[in-house]
This record gives structure tokens, sequence and C-alpha cells, in this order.
């Protein structure tokens, strides 16, 4: 039921979809005040629909972070990838397209055409216009992306810098439906604690590694517990092949050594506690093509 304090307030699910690698989690992060999806410069880091929920005094934005959308599904990983992202465009209020500049690609012409199927509105928010070294082909860019949709709005922002996020945010309002707040006013995420704690230490990996072990990588939490005012983490590090083992754990630990003190100190500034961290790394074969594996480690399609 409608309350008289609620008349007038404005609520609905946003949908920020794009290939990989545009800057849709930078985004969210920056949106919110805080982090609460990974971000790293290799392109699928995000494998997850995320919620990210922003409350002010008259509206309230649940966005919905998704992988990229990218054409390639060679793997099961890839595949589950495009689902993920496919299924958050199903009853959404509002979907941002979020692009990269003025580069255009094959899997934005992926994405776009994913798009010709919902009927809620479209805004395209052009990120990282903070690399567009000549502002002058940012207006024939944008007359380039009105005649392939009818968008309803155009925006260039830039996730680094926070500029025009504001505008974006008033764009989207727009368009919510009249509704009560769906979350509580305080909650900021739909993922636990266990979950971040998964994703940051993967974060810390995709950003040591680089492009030196492909995408056969996950993280699973097997203890999560609080003690004596110290939380406990274990982590489980899988890689695919033995051979990239030793690339995660590097010469004498030092690798692995780092990823854990760097994902130690973020988690202790997420849950504002104290933490002790435990990385192992052990080898599952072909993990990442293997739709059953892939549901033991938490990638399913029910979000």
């Amino acid at each position: 039921m409608t309350t008289e304090s609620d008349a007038g307030f404005r609520s609905g699910y946003v949908a920020l979809v794009g290939r990989p690698n545009v800057g849709k989690s930078t985004l969210l992060n920056r949106i919110l005040g805080q982090k609460v999806s990974i971000t790293s410069h290799r392109p699928q880091t995000t494998r997850h629909r995320i919620l990210g929920i922003k409350t002010d005094a008259a509206t309230q934005i649940v966005f919905v972070d998704t992988p990229g959308l990218h054409m390639q599904q060679p793997r099961a990983m890839n595949r589950y990838l495009n689902r993920a992202a496919a299924d958050a465009l199903q009853d959404v209020d509002v979907v941002v397209l979020v692009l990269e500049g003025t580069r255009w690609q094959k899997d934005d012409d992926w994405a776009l055409e994913m798009l010709e199927r919902v009927s809620c509105p479209v805004i395209a928010a052009i990120n990282k216009t903070d690399r567009v070294s000549d502002k002058k082909t940012l207006l024939p860019y944008l007359a380039a992306l009105a005649a392939k949709r009818d968008f309803a709005a155009l925006i260039p922002v830039c996730a680094r810098t926070g500029e025009h996020l504001d505008e974006l945010e008033a764009a989207v309002r727009n368009y919510l439906p009249e509704s009560p707040p769906l979350f509580p006013e305080d909650q900021v995420t739909d993922r636990s604690e266990r979950f971040l704690a998964a994703e940051l230490v993967r974060e810390k990996l995709f950003r040591k590694l680089g492009e030196e072990i492909p995408y056969g990588l996950s993280v699973e939490i097997e203890r999560f517990r609080t003690e004596n005012n110290t939380l406990h983490i274990h982590a489980l590090i899988w890689v695919e092949k033995s051979g990239h083992k030793a690339i995660v754990i590097g010469a004498r630990g030092e690798r692995l050594k780092e990823v854990g003190r760097e994902a130690r100190e973020d988690m202790e500034t997420a849950f504002g506690q104290k933490v002790f961290l435990n990385l192992w790394v052990k080898v599952k074969e072909g993990w990442a093509d293997d739709e059953r594996a892939l549901q033991s480690l938490g990638y399913r399609d029910d979000g």
C-alpha cells in the first residue's frame, strides 16, 4: 500500500549494459560513492548481475550491473556471461547503454541489436570522454548514434571523474515510475559480504596477472567467520591448468602474497574490521567450459 509519505516517490530498475570494458562497473561505483562491483582493465571482469541501490529523498534507483555483451561465445563461461546480461534486460524500467568515447566496435552493434527486444526507454551514456583528444568529434558521433536508434537521451560522461553523471541520473529519474522504495533506504547492494570478499580477491588477481592467464580463474570462499573481533576468510583460487597455478603463486609466493595483502586491505575498509585472509590455489581442469562446474562455483542463471 502506498503511504502519504510515498506519494510522488519514484523507484525502479535500471540495467547498465554494453560491450566488455566500457566502464559499467566504474560508473556504478562512482554513482554510489562506494565499491560494490570490482573493476580492472581486463574485459569481462564483471561475471554476475549485481544490484547497486541509490536512494535519496524522492527517488530510489536500482542499478543492475551486467557482464559485457560480446558476440563470440566459444566457451560455457562466455555463454553464461551473455545470458546473465540478456536476462538483466527483463522487467527493467530503463536501460543505460554504456559506450566508450567515439570508439564503436562490432560488440557495440551486438549490444544494440540485443536492445531491439526491449520496450523501455534506452539512454546512451558515452563514457571515457576524457580520452577523446578532439572534443569536436563528439558532435558527429552523437549524430551518428541518434541515427542508429531513437534514444531517450544521449549523454557524454566520464565515470572516472564523475563528470556529467548528475545529468545521467537526472535523465534516468525522468523515466522511473511512481512507486514506493523497493529496498530499505540504507541498503546499497543485494550481494553479501562473502560474495564481495571473493570478488575483491579476483579483482586483485586480474590486476596483477594482466594477460598471463585466460579467464579460467575463479575464487570460492570456504570460510567466512568472525572470531575474537577478527574476520577470518579462507579463499580458494581455482585455475584451469597446473601451469597457471605457478603463475598465480609467483616466484617464492610473492605474487600471491601481494594479492592477499591488497585484497585484505580492501576488505578491512569494506567490512570495517580486522581481516585475517588465507589464500590457496587449486587446479580444476577445464572448469570454464563445463556447465556443471560453472554452477558449482556459483555461476547460475538465477542471478
